[in-house]
């Protein structure tokens, strides 16, 4: 029993976790999926930021809300279990490199048409917006380009995003950002220690994520605000 332990051990490079510590970093690779992460960021703003929806009524900030959802979240969830269902990919996890080639063309499909959206809002609406969603595409076309390297972190993409546009705010002085910040922080330092306990994804995969989620908002700012 020891020799097979020591063998798998050595085998795929992963310490061996025990199964509550498992069954959290699923939860939070769940909660934390990407596909959720632009809506969590529109809804924190919606409810927290002081100015940027300010004289919204209630209708329209769920409105923007509503957009969001759809097509950054239920709309790539929806093509992915199209895919699914033809054979397109093996599965709904996207175990390989090859397997993410269709769901990234898919949302940035959907993610430019919510920049989009959000751009023809101007100037009810805050740039602050078209930018954030701006950065979201730039970031699955970097995940497209960086897919042919290797099996980049989504989830770190995703949180690297989050972590961006959070710098992005809180450079432009409109709202004390510490303890949002700190929040997207352990997000992050959470949801990135949950991959690499519960997928095969390599350190290098997911600090590549990370930054490369933060500077696609980064370069989004410079070009839309």
């Amino acid at each position: 029993m020891t020799e097979t332990i020591s063998h798998t051990s050595v085998g795929t490079g992963k310490k061996e976790h025990s199964i509550i510590l498992r069954i959290f970093a699923q939860l939070f690779s769940v909660l934390f999926h990407p596909i959720f992460i632009p809506t969590y960021v529109v809804a924190f703003l919606v409810s927290f930021h002081p100015s940027y929806f300010a004289g919204f009524s209630a209708g329209l900030k769920l409105r923007i809300l509503l957009i969001t959802i759809l097509n950054t979240a239920f709309f790539p969830a929806f093509s992915v279990g199209i895919m699914r269902g033809l054979n397109f990919i093996k599965s709904v996890m996207l175990p390989t490199q090859q397997d993410r080639i269709g769901p990234y063309l898919a949302v940035m499909i959907f993610y430019f048409w919510a920049a989009r959206v959000f751009f023809k809002f101007e100037p009810t609406l805050d740039p602050i917006m078209p930018s954030f969603m701006t950065g979201v595409f730039l970031t699955s076309i970097a995940a497209l380009l960086l897919n042919i390297f290797f099996k980049i972190s989504m989830h770190a993409m995703g949180c690297g995003g989050m972590i961006g546009i959070l710098l992005v705010i809180m450079n432009s002085n409109s709202m004390l950002m510490t303890w949002p910040l700190a929040a997207a922080l352990l997000i992050t330092g959470l949801v990135c220690s949950s991959r690499l306990i519960v997928s095969d994804h390599a350190g290098k995969e997911i600090y590549t994520g990370l930054l490369a989620g933060v500077v696609c908002q980064l370069i989004a700012a410079f070009a839309v605000l």
